[in-house]
């Protein structure tokens, strides 16, 4: 068995170079769909159901590139093309899915073409956004991986922080960050336009410069025999045969996942309310009296804008952070450490009403966020061989779907519990939630085999 060579620092970062671009896409989707649904003139407790669409089709999309990635050999590579077709995708959908109420359309419309761009957008983020990770198993060594994931770490940081801070920056310069009822506001629109321009440029900086490993070599590198070379894939026998670092991962994946789905979620209507006072109002619908909070107000669109800076404390904190895990010998004392951290910047929301206070909650999420990104990652491949790397992160991206999905089915009845007749939703009590969630992923972490 030849072993797969160290690669310069350069070369690390190229292969990861054009997740700063997909990270920008999901940045930008993630600070953004709560405010953009609401502003369209969804109800917040049905607003957790808006994010349902998007994992699912990840579920399902994932296995299916993972598997043809891995059958696929052509002089463009194995994994570039499909992360070059997804970013395209990803392009074309950023250019529509902020435009959902300037078409004319009515309020049912125009959720319902939201929705349906949601789903595109989000799928071709992760067909885009896949390849990355699958690149590293395939062409670093077991010695590289952990510096060559935490590079992957940083760019994605890196490009959550510019696409976070994107609306902020414009509605800054000039650019209005209000808008009609039911339309989004030219500060949101046109971050999607440059944070489209951008994933585009970078996808092509990474498929020009990086040169995936041929068909025998890879072959050689990751001792591949010529029964799994050519073994057909069958997912239940794949996941009979998972390594328990699959399993074990995937169980602290469900808690982190699942807070962060609530941090997405509600973290607008958190801010809205208990950092800038935004007033609420009395809406009608079938029948029903519900209070909720004006969106169509300044104080409504100006939190917006802030949650934008507060997801780019978090990404900051995530560099931060991502740069002293490596100082860390032991993988789950510091995994379990940052999740811990994570748990206590979540539930800390509840109690801050100061904007630039939640700079500090924001930056211990960002722990956690530096620690999901990197580790989970980094002990899996570890585990594998490299016949079905592919398949096998397709199958691993389930631990990251299943719990967003069933956050975002529970969430709006939890939301509803935690109401009080004639108030607002309390959705500062779901990013407290989603803390006791993470110390529980914390606790879970006890339970990783990282077993070759």
């Amino acid at each position: 068995m030849r072993k797969i060579p160290d690669l310069g620092f350069w070369k690390l970062w190229n292969i990861s170079f054009g997740f700063l671009g997909v990270q920008i896409a999901y940045a930008l989707q993630s600070a953004n769909i709560s405010r953009i649904f609401s502003t369209l003139g969804a109800d917040p407790h049905s607003l957790s159901y808006f994010w349902i669409l998007p994992p699912l089709a990840g579920i399902v999309v994932q296995p299916i590139i993972g598997a043809l990635s891995d059958r696929t050999w052509c002089r463009f590579g194995r994994r570039i093309p499909y992360l070059f077709v997804g970013a395209l995708i990803a392009v074309l959908v950023m250019c529509l899915l902020p435009n959902a109420g300037s078409f004319g359309m009515t309020v049912s419309a125009a959720m319902i073409f939201g929705l349906i761009s949601l789903m595109l957008l989000d799928t071709s983020i992760n067909i885009a956004m896949q390849p990355f990770k699958m690149m590293v198993g395939d062409m670093v060594n077991e010695k590289q991986k952990g510096l060559a994931y935490s590079i992957q770490s940083f760019l994605c940081n890196a490009g959550s922080l510019i696409g976070y801070l994107f609306p902020f920056i414009f509605a800054a310069v000039g650019i209005s960050n209000v808008a009609p009822k039911g339309v989004i506001p030219d500060s949101v629109i046109y971050s999607f336009y440059i944070g489209a321009a951008i994933l585009i440029l970078c996808v092509i900086y990474t498929t020009v410069k990086v040169k995936e490993y041929p068909p025998q070599l890879y072959v050689e590198y990751h001792n591949v025999s010529d029964k799994e070379k050519d073994e057909k894939v069958n997912i239940f026998r794949l996941l009979a045969k998972a390594p328990k670092a699959f399993w074990t991962i995937g169980l602290v994946q469900f808690f982190c996942w699942s807070a962060f789905m609530f941090m997405w979620t509600y973290t607008n209507g958190t801010v809205a309310a208990n950092a800038f006072a935004t007033p609420t109002i009395e809406v009608v619908k079938e029948g029903v009296t519900h209070w909720v909070l004006d969106t169509q107000s300044q104080q409504y669109q100006t939190a917006g804008d802030w949650v934008g800076i507060l997801f780019a404390v978090q990404a900051i904190g995530s560099v931060l952070w991502a740069m002293a895990i490596p100082c860390f010998k032991n993988r789950k004392v510091v995994y379990s450490l940052s999740l811990i951290l994570g748990g206590i910047g979540f539930a800390s929301t509840f109690f801050i009403h100061d904007p630039y206070m939640l700079f500090i909650s924001f930056l211990l999420i960002g722990c956690a966020w530096a620690a999901m990104l990197a580790l989970p990652f980094t002990i899996l491949t570890n585990a594998l061989t490299g016949g079905h790397m592919g398949m096998y992160l397709g199958l691993f991206n389930g631990t990251i779907c299943i719990p967003q999905i069933v956050a975002a089915a529970t969430g709006g009845w939890i939301l509803r519990a935690f109401t009080t007749p004639g108030q607002a939703p309390q959705e500062a009590g779901m990013l407290v939630i989603a803390g006791v969630l993470l110390i529980i992923g914390a606790g879970c972490v006890h339970f990783i085999k990282e077993n070759k």
